[in-house]
């Protein structure tokens, strides 16, 4: 017999685990805890409730979040179709009616035979192949499941910095040094006179913040070594050129000496297609960041792949804990989906759903695992998961154009540049579905 599958959880990343597992002809147990039970952000009965925006981001497949809604529905999603039935009207973004689009998913869930829906909370983990899909609000019992599956490797609060394109750096103005020149020059310099820093600390003290949810702890009253960089700002001048900015064994190379305050970017991943801003963890709007830390000398033109974020979320970490299919490493009966694994936006988590849904689904049968190409936008992000590269300093992180494999050629024209590597993304993945004969497309 074709044993059954749980899956925790019936925000997105879990309907499309279950749903993917359904479409295999496996049974499943779908965990909720709704109605009987809410987080502090959610407020409505039906499944894949959308809770901080109504929208999915853009359509255009010349865009990360386009492409990522493209892969999705080569591989069977359940998410994007209902989320185009419930479209409202939003420019080139995909946005929809909430409460229609949760029902849309409910409906399809519940009608679906070989889906059993348990309400209620999960005290403890259920036996037999299961996939965590708990959400960034995980607390209570499952949260002490979560802890002792993944001993220290979970955290409570996203604290990240900005994230950049190097090919976006104006090559001119920043520079490779180490701080006197001992060890290798792995940190990228931007370089202030005291004008330019006056000017950056003025507009970054007075900049607009994100108002923080009731049920948010502030994270800096959590991690004082994680403060967002406009509360030091705050606290005096000079006090970013003692923290993050400090000058201290840096000569600027076009002047012959010292800065009077510095701003240095580090490798985000191991191709070295995206650094971030370091010590630059921040509560900022994203446009305000935007045009805040474009006053940095070299940034001007900074293409940014993620902005900073402070908020309550919890995830793990996932390059030390887990495999490219969303597998434990240590257990791989165990599957993880969703804002936890560190993928963060709501059509990513949707997206691990699929991906450790299709992974179970296929091992439980026999079958050969979808290997996803890393130059596709869903191989890109598992692979970014589980890179053991980044377990020392895990942040989560979106789908973006940045994290994808440098197709060789400059190409000026960004729209034009980013269709080329959606083109790739699409042939590379009909490929390997063609190659073990799954076509959704």
């Amino acid at each position: 017999m074709i044993e059954t599958v749980n899956v925790i959880g019936a925000g997105l990343a879990g309907c499309e685990a279950a749903w993917s597992l359904a479409n295999y002809g496996i049974n499943v147990r779908l965990y909720e805890m709704k109605p009987q039970k809410y987080s502090p952000a959610h407020k409505y009965n039906g499944f894949a409730e959308l809770v901080c925006s109504n929208s999915l981001k853009a359509s255009r497949i010349e865009s990360a979040a386009g492409l990522l809604k493209t892969e999705m529905e080569m591989l069977g999603s359940l998410t994007v179709p209902c989320a185009k039935e419930n479209a409202v009207e939003a420019g080139g973004a995909l946005a929809v009616d909430r409460e229609k689009f949760s029902d849309s998913v409910t409906r399809k869930i519940r009608e679906n035979s070989l889906i059993e829906v348990i309400e209620g909370e999960v005290a403890e983990l259920p036996q037999g192949i299961t996939v965590i899909a708990t959400g960034p609000l995980t607390s209570g019992a499952m949260a002490d499941i979560i802890r002792d599956l993944c001993g220290d490797g979970l955290s409570f609060y996203d604290a990240a910095a900005p994230i950049v394109a190097y090919e976006s750096l104006d090559k001119d103005k920043v520079f490779f040094a180490s701080r006197y020149d001992r060890g290798d020059a792995d940190y990228i310099n931007c370089p202030m006179d005291k004008d330019e820093y006056l000017s950056f600390y003025h507009a970054l003290i007075g900049a607009e913040r994100v108002q923080l949810k009731d049920f948010e702890t502030h994270p800096f009253s959590v991690y004082e070594g994680c403060m967002p960089i406009e509360v030091l700002a705050s606290r005096g001048e000079d006090t970013m050129r003692f923290g993050p900015m400090k000058p201290v064994g840096i000569t600027d190379k076009r002047t012959g000496k010292r800065p009077y305050a510095v701003v240095q970017l580090r490798r985000e991943n191991k191709e070295a297609t995206l650094f971030n801003i370091v010590g630059f963890q921040t509560n900022l709007k994203f446009g305000e960041q935007k045009r805040v830390f474009s006053m940095i000398p070299g940034l001007e033109n900074a293409e940014f792949m993620r902005y900073g974020v402070m908020h309550r979320n919890t995830f793990i970490n996932s390059p030390a804990l887990l495999n490219p299919d969303f597998s434990m490493r240590r257990n791989e009966n165990i599957y993880f989906a969703g804002q936890i694994t560190g993928v963060e936006g709501y059509m990513e988590s949707a997206t691990s759903g699929i991906i450790a849904g299709t992974s179970a689904a296929r091992k439980i049968l026999g079958l050969e695992p979808i290997c996803l190409p890393k130059e596709t936008m869903i191989g890109a992000l598992s692979n970014y998961i589980s890179d053991s590269f980044n377990a020392n300093k895990f942040q989560p992180m979106g789908a973006n154009m940045g994290i994808l494999p440098d197709i060789g050629t400059r190409i000026r024209d960004k729209k034009e540049k980013y269709g080329v590597y959606a083109s790739r993304a699409v042939d590379a993945l009909k490929k390997e579905l063609d190659r073990v004969g799954k076509n959704n497309s």
